[in-house]
């Protein structure tokens, strides 16, 4: 491939190198030039002067000899120099003496040698004798023409320059022709060479290196261009070698992925067959799991209703006389019958939690009160087994939570129950207390306790620590197994800490929110006349229910003192029937009053100023003992109160009431605690009747059940609500039914409330109240 004279690098390295000597001979001839033209300004000076010099000497003498002969061959000597273009001898009075002169030359250049030198020059030389120094005697003047100087340095510029471009231009083909033999030359064969390389196999060709340049710069470039070819040559080889080997590779993988594939086809049919599998056996699962729902219904409803039926017959038979025996075994009954409904109610709780039916409620409710009436509620069974059962709620315990009390209450029961149970000598601590949004409550006892292994079955379903603890202390296992399950559900946490023989400590944690208007005025209002009395302390130190009663008292700003040293403030102590020595001491208090607290039951009623605080601790009934010991409140204020209450619930006019109830039994019962209650009652056996019933008659509140034959309480309760005239009356739902959506079911039928079997005073009297018509007249009637 053959290159351009203008592109061969020989040419323009000599065109650089060319241009580059011109540019510096340029520079030092300028320099040489003007070296020279101040050198020639310097020899023109000089040799005038040297002439004027000369011609001084005669020309002073034929001044003072005034020969004007010998003036004009002086004068004429002058004008012989080549430059000399006038001459002249004048007087002391500048008069001219002789003169002579010629012509300037004639040139084309001559205006370069005027620029440079100027156009001529003058030279005056004082003339006198040196015996007469003092004696001027006129001048010598002389003109000189630069042009002769200036030509002769034109001149030699002009050579200068000439000779310079010459030697450049010798100097040029010079390097032009050793640059093509050194350089361009070898590089053109090289690339001859490579321009004949075959495409298909160019790692194959070598570079010849040129003759003279072995040890050189391309000698160098040649071998290493050779280097450069045979890794080449090598490396293709070696992908050569390597895709051979892919292409036996992607053989053998073609037929992986195809054994692969295949393979994974099977497996997908077979996994689509597993999903149909489970599909189907999820369907089964939820049909099976409806069918069990179903079944806990109707079986809470077919044992409820019977069980209810012998619990309120038994609640009504207690309410008549009876002699001591014949109440005993009645209660015991009635025990067994509410420990049967109990153990109902755990079952169903727990399938209720399996199956994710069991709804929870979110109502402000008071935690103080709750676990107040559940220690009260076990006092009784703690008294028996003379254990102490001591409640320690934090006076600083907000007043009200939302949340579900009911589910709070069943697992603190549960929790108390237990503990008692397991405790035969001690004590068994509650405590509450709020902090980092979470309500903590502490059950603590000093029982038996339990194994590392127990620890790791008490909240399975049917399992207690173990063998010998079911066989000296019963229970079925239950309710830790729902304690657990309410608690999680509730987002709680419960943990259990127990060494056996040492006691055991469950701790339940639930993020339960404060209710927004729970503040200073739910709290009970303190008389700021006890802080000025105070309270003379006689219970001992170490006894448990101390720290509670005085953290209570401080948190109310009541003073403490020792009983010995404050004689003037109400004197509060712990005492039992047999506790001779405190009841006498108490009776010699002359104090404004005294408090006696009571953890047997068994303190009859003392002096008039003697009020009995019952043991586990309730706050309302701490300070209410306070005032009465006070005198701050009258027992007779009290008294006219409940009277009055009594009076106004009495002065309520008697309801005419449906009952549609489809047991006998159940009839019974209802029926009963409605007259007791000063109401009428009508049964109805079933929905049809109801409706036949209240077209017949005028009803203020129907008790409707769920469950009949030939129409149920929902069909007939929808009936009802069809008619405008009983668009108002309150239907309450009656139901042994204890499931999901029992309630939602009832409100969503058109009934307004609901309450579960067995019927319970209270209860009923409740609903009642809140239900009661304000004209009955404009409820309902034909």
């Amino acid at each position: 491939m053959s290159k351009g004279f203008k592109q061969r690098l020989s040419y323009r390295l000599t065109r650089d190198t060319v241009l580059v000597a011109m540019a510096l001979g340029l520079v030092l001839n300028v320099i040489q030039i003007t070296l020279d033209y101040f050198s020639a300004k310097e020899s023109m000076e000089k040799e005038i002067h040297a002439l004027i010099d000369i011609s001084n000497s005669p020309a002073s003498q034929i001044a003072y000899n005034i020969d004007v002969r010998l003036a004009e061959e002086l004068l004429d000597g002058l004008l012989r120099h080549p430059a000399t273009i006038d001459a002249r001898i004048t007087d002391n009075d500048n008069e001219t003496m002789a003169a002579a002169s010629k012509s300037s030359p004639v040139s084309s250049y001559r205006w370069v040698s005027d620029l440079l030198f100027g156009p001529d020059r003058v030279f005056r030389q004082e003339l006198q004798v040196p015996q007469l120094e003092d004696l001027p005697l006129g001048h010598l003047i002389v003109t000189i023409d630069t042009y002769h100087y200036g030509a002769q340095f034109l001149q030699r510029a002009g050579y200068t320059l000439i000779s310079g471009l010459l030697k450049s231009l010798i100097l040029s083909a010079a390097l032009l022709a050793i640059f093509y033999f050194v350089l361009t030359r070898p590089m053109l064969n090289v690339i001859s060479a490579l321009s004949q390389v075959q495409a298909s196999t160019p790692e194959k060709v070598r570079l010849p290196i040129p003759a003279n340049h072995r040890e050189d710069e391309i000698g160098t470039m040649v071998g290493i261009i050779n280097q450069h070819l045979e890794t080449i040559d090598s490396s293709l080889a070696q992908l050569r070698h390597a895709e051979s080997a892919m292409k036996n590779y992607s053989t053998q993988l073609e037929q992986e992925v195809a054994d692969r594939t295949r393979e994974i086809s099977e497996k997908n049919e077979a996994l689509q067959r597993g999903n149909r599998a489970l599909v189907k056996a999820k369907e089964d699962a939820v049909r099976r799991a409806r069918a069990r729902a179903n079944f806990l219904a109707s079986m809470s409803h077919e044992i409820r209703t019977p069980l209810n039926g012998v619990l309120g017959m038994l609640g009504l038979a207690l309410e008549g006389e009876l002699d001591p025996a014949q109440r005993n075994r009645m209660e015991i009954a009635l025990n067994a019958g509410e420990s049967l409904l109990g153990l109902l109610n755990d079952i169903l709780d727990i399938s209720k939690v399996e199956a994710g039916k069991l709804s929870l409620e979110n109502i402000p409710f008071s935690v103080r009160h709750l676990i107040e009436e559940c220690a009260t509620l076990h006092a009784q069974q703690a008294r028996r087994k003379q254990i102490l059962l001591v409640t320690e709620v934090d006076p600083d315990l907000p007043e009200n939570f939302l949340g579900d009390p009911t589910r709070v209450r069943q697992v603190l029961n549960n929790l108390l129950s237990n503990a008692i149970k397991f405790t035969d000598e001690g004590s068994v601590r509650i405590r509450a207390a709020y902090s980092g949004g979470s309500l903590r409550i502490d059950v603590v006892d000093t029982g038996i306790g339990m194994s590392k292994e127990g620890l790791h079955r008490i909240f399975s379903p049917f399992s207690q620590a173990d063998v010998d603890t079911t066989r000296l202390y019963g229970g079925t296992g239950l309710g830790l197994t729902l304690c657990r399950q309410l608690v999680e559900r509730m987002h709680g946490q419960i943990l259990v800490d127990s060494r056996e023989g040492s006691g055991t400590h469950f701790t339940v944690t639930l993020p339960l929110p404060i209710h927004e208007t729970s503040g200073a005025q739910d709290l009970p209002r303190v008389d700021p006349r006890l802080k000025d009395i105070g309270i003379a302390m006689a219970i001992p130190a170490d006894n448990p229910y101390r720290s509670a009663i005085e953290a209570q008292l401080r948190k109310w700003g009541i003073p403490i003192r020792g009983a010995s040293r404050d004689p003037d403030g109400i004197l509060l102590a712990l005492a039992s029937a047999e506790d001779k020595e405190t009841l006498e001491f108490a009776n010699d208090w002359q104090g404004p009053g005294v408090i006696l607290a009571d953890a047997t039951g068994t303190l009859p009623p003392g002096k008039a100023n003697h009020q009995l605080l019952s043991l586990p601790l309730r706050r309302d009934e701490l300070l209410r003992c306070l005032g009465l010991a006070a005198g701050l409140v009258h027992s007779d204020d009290q008294h006219a109160h409940r009277a009055e209450t009594i009076d106004q619930n009495a002065a309520e006019p008697s309801l005419s009431i449906l009952l549609v109830e489809d047991n006998q039994v159940n009839q019974l019962v209802a029926t009963s605690l409605l007259k007791k209650l000063g109401h009428r009652a009508d049964p109805a056996e079933n929905g049809l009747k109801a409706l036949q019933a209240l077209e017949n008659n005028h009803y203020d509140l129907v008790l409707m059940d769920c469950q009949m034959p030939v129409m149920d309480g929902y069909e007939a309760t929808q009936r009802i609500r069809q008619n405008p005239q009983w668009q108002q009356l309150p239907i309450i739902a009656v139901t042994a039914n204890v499931m999901q959506g029992d309630r939602e079911d009832c409100l969503a039928s058109g009934m307004n409330d609901y309450i579960t079997k067995p019927y319970k005073r209270e209860e009923l009297r409740a609903v009642i109240e809140r239900w009661r018509p304000s004209d009955s007249a404009e409820v309902s009637g034909r």
